[in-house]
């Protein structure tokens, strides 16, 4: 899913408040005048069917368990308690499963948009687990939820239900049907509801867009996302940094858009362990151990990889579990556990 990094900032600052919201199990939704102004706005807008709506409304049931858990996402962990959650074996080797399984569509998907293999499956790995862990939550109560009980968040979130009940009315599937993560993304690959509208793709041609069970649709979304957002093929992601002691820390906190040259990068005192053109945009990441900082440089296309969740630990877990299934994905020989 892909949420902006303010976003982490304003869930922390906001758990003390909203952990202890009230919700009473007998509330009737079309009730409340927001949701009642909600629909409205579908009817008047995009010509929705009213008493459908209120109907499809007074199923919806508010979870304020997704209130609790978005309060504390994954990505505001350290990056040595968030690292050991994706780069597993289980991963690693589910990862190499689903290269053989899929091979002649991950390939087409490089042909086609330029996108390494092993990102989209890395993708896939963190994701949902190469679609085994879609989520449980009903979309419709997730985006209820968010949208008018989240108040930091509420209008992000009141635009994806717009976007969610276009999504299914376009697609014809039933708004109720769907489930999903607890922040309403779906699917293998976990689009929200505008990604699903504006970068979901058939990719076998089938006259559908599937992103549940379709395997080739959900590679070739994932492809399409990552090359609309501008992916620079063999271009490369992220390198391992050496830094003097008295590197600038601060240069490690400019945001998650490359903006200082190589070149630029060595004269504050850091040093990739790569070869990369001088003139290549870096941003430098700080990962914290239990130890000292680890340091990274992030290119362009690690860049990318934060569109798709607007977090540098989330692109380093991608890229890092990519990298573990390129190395020991060339003989297929799967990891001990």
């Amino acid at each position: 899913m892909k949420l902006p990094s303010t976003f982490i900032i304003q869930l922390i600052c906001c758990i003390p408040f909203y952990t202890g919201m009230i919700y009473a199990d007998d509330v009737n939704l079309v009730d409340r005048p927001d949701i009642s102004i909600f629909i409205n706005d579908m009817v008047s807008k995009h010509q929705f069917n009213k008493p459908e709506l209120t109907k499809l409304f007074n199923q919806a049931k508010l979870q304020k368990n997704i209130i609790e858990i978005i309060s504390k996402p994954a990505e505001s962990k350290p990056w040595y308690e968030y690292r050991p959650i994706f780069i597993t074996k289980k991963r690693i080797n589910g990862g190499i499963e689903y290269w053989e399984e899929n091979k002649e569509i991950l390939s087409r998907a490089y042909e086609t948009y330029g996108i390494p293999p092993q990102i989209i499956i890395a993708i896939l790995g963190v994701e949902t687990f190469y679609g085994r862990q879609k989520g449980g939550y009903r979309i419709l109560d997730s985006l209820t939820t968010l949208a008018f009980d989240y108040p930091p968040r509420g209008k992000f979130f009141m635009s994806e239900l717009e976007q969610y009940l276009l999504m299914t009315r376009e697609e014809q599937i039933d708004p109720l049907s769907i489930t999903g993560s607890y922040a309403g993304a779906m699917g293998k690959a976990q689009f929200i509801s505008s990604s699903y509208r504006r970068y979901a793709i058939d990719f076998d041609g089938d006259g559908k867009r599937d992103l549940w069970n379709n395997n080739a649709d959900a590679i070739g979304s994932i492809a399409h996302y990552l090359s609309i957002h501008g992916w620079e093929k063999e271009q490369p992601i992220a390198s391992k940094a050496v830094v003097n002691d008295d590197v600038d820390n601060n240069l490690s906190n400019r945001g998650l858009k490359p903006n200082l040259s190589v070149s630029d990068l060595k004269k504050h005192g850091i040093h990739v362990d790569n070869a990369v053109s001088d003139d290549q945009q870096g941003i430098l990441i700080s990962l914290e151990t239990e130890t000292k900082p680890e340091y990274w440089v992030g290119f362009d296309n690690f860049y990318v990889i934060t569109r798709y969740n607007h977090s540098a630990l989330y692109a380093m877990a991608v890229y890092q579990l990519s990298e573990e299934i390129l190395a020991k994905s060339g003989h297929m020989i799967a990891i001990s556990e």
